[in-house]
């Protein structure tokens, strides 16, 4: 039950069909069974809330001729991928995680969904999510959506809201997933699945054709089976795009010295009094994932990150409000049809002033000061991913949904400081909890510079030496 490198990885896939052992048309197949088998399974495990066999099978044929003719379009070629529901993806409902909305099946893709087409990818479907992205726990109790299932224990939550993302990549449905972050929603699922999770650098990843629920906040990134296969979809969905103006005048994305033999030079900025403000099995496997980092070459050095009370409070203003503005509309429009947790979220955004945001925003640029004093004596800031491992699932939440704001703030306790600021963040799996459940750790760095993320998760994945297979495991490659 225990393997080295447990999950399937996109360069296994590419193995298999460089060698002709299976061709993309054979994996697609594999993956529709499982789908059906999917939504058959007790619990189902919702992962996948909208497929179509054709629409697989169409892109899998063209990536099995582009591979007999040996003129693949990119290392995602013949890979399967799935995309948060927050995108538009032809010929999918665009729904966001509600019931109201995408009437109408999508005739336009988002410029991520467009760019994993030209790189030959198979998309499998959209993926689950947390009702119009307001919560971290992914409980969805709605009709088009149900709760997804942590593939490591089905009777717990999957994190949100990019839970579907997470979940199919854990359950080996594909080796890429696509979300979205604006307050820990790559970071959070990609943790509790035991994944690796990368929320880019604000703007770095285009926007364009999700819906834009918090203009200040979110972030897209991906959610992989290795910090390899994140680096490749990285440096394919990294660059600028005139649809989306946020990102415009990034430098360009590299992936310098990602592969380099040690640590050596780097320093590893930790704030031990905030690091340590979580569960104790969550502090010792990353305190030991620390001391594996020094074990590399690298050196800690500790840093205060200064008025992080005030940048937590700031930044769940910023995003409540920038949703409560979005989505004024559907509140007036649509309230009882949202989830019980979605009306609360919103109905408590309706109290903040015009005098909270602009307070928020000043902070916002204190933070984002402080940080560039950090950065210019460290390389990056370690934290632990989430404070908790996966939380488990009721039975009323199947019914009524969860609300429990103490520990929405929770796990976001270590997440909120990327997305008030924009800096990028990688989590990487490092481990388990003794009831089994995945442990991880976060790496932040400064803006634009990702590829020191990708070099220290390369040499982080090293620190579990063991993979342990999820309890919902499909192998795409039998």
């Amino acid at each position: 039950d225990v393997v080295r490198g447990g999950l399937v990885t996109n360069s296994q896939l590419l193995l298999s069909c460089r060698t002709g052992k299976l061709t993309p048309s054979q994996v697609a197949k594999n993956i529709i069974a499982m789908l059906e088998d999917c939504d058959k399974s007790m619990p189902p495990l919702r992962a996948i809330v909208q497929w179509d066999r054709e629409q697989i099978m169409q892109m899998a044929e063209a990536s099995t001729t582009r591979y007999r003719n040996k003129c693949t379009l990119s290392c995602l070629d013949g890979i399967p991928v799935c995309l948060k529901e927050e995108f538009k993806v032809v010929p999918y409902h665009h729904r966001v995680g509600t019931v109201y909305l995408g009437t109408q099946p999508e005739t336009e893709d988002a410029t991520v969904a467009k760019k994993l087409r030209e790189a030959g990818a198979i998309i499998i479907g959209v993926s689950n999510m947390h009702e119009l992205g307001t919560g971290t726990t992914g409980c969805n109790p709605n009709r088009y959506h149900k709760i997804p299932r942590n593939p490591y224990n089905p009777n717990h939550f999957t994190g949100g809201s990019s839970s579907g993302s997470a979940a199919a990549v854990a359950a080996g449905l594909c080796p890429v997933a696509i979300g979205t972050d604006g307050g820990g929603s790559v970071r959070i699922p990609a943790s509790f699945c035991g994944v690796v999770g990368l929320k880019g650098t604000f703007g770095r990843i285009s926007g364009h054709g999700s819906l834009p629920l918090s203009y200040s906040t979110v972030s897209v990134g991906p959610i992989c089976t290795s910090v390899a296969d994140a680096a490749i979809v990285y440096s394919i969905l990294a660059e600028p795009d005139l649809l989306y103006p946020y990102g415009l005048k990034q430098p360009k994305a590299t992936l310098s010295d990602m592969c380099a033999p040690d640590l050596k030079g780097l320093k590893l900025g930790v704030d031990w009094t905030f690091f340590k403000a979580c569960d104790a099995e969550v502090l010792s496997a990353c305190e030991k994932a620390v001391k594996h980092l020094q074990s590399l070459g690298a050196s800690v050095v500790e840093v205060s990150l200064p008025e992080m009370e005030e940048a937590r409070v700031a930044h769940v203003i910023c995003i409540l409000s920038e949703m409560r503005d979005f989505l004024q509309p559907d509140f007036n429009k649509h309230f009882h049809e949202m989830n019980l947790e979605t009306r609360a979220s919103l109905a408590l955004a309706s109290q903040f002033t015009a005098l909270d945001y602009i307070k928020a925003n000043r902070q916002r640029t204190r933070s984002m000061r402080f940080l560039q004093e950090i950065f210019s004596t460290v390389n990056c800031i370690l934290t632990p991913a989430v404070p908790c491992t996966a939380p488990r699932i009721y039975e009323s939440d199947l019914v009524t949904g969860s609300s429990d704001m103490s520990f929405t703030v929770r796990s976001m306790r270590f997440m909120q400081l990327g997305n008030f600021t924009g800096i990028p963040g990688l989590v990487v799996p490092i481990g388990y909890s003794t009831a089994g459940l995945p442990i991880s750790l976060q790496v932040m760095a400064k803006w634009w510079d990702e590829a020191v993320l990708l070099r220290i998760g390369l040499k982080l994945e090293q620190f579990r030496d063991q993979t342990k297979k999820p309890s919902i495991y499909y192998d795409i490659l039998a």
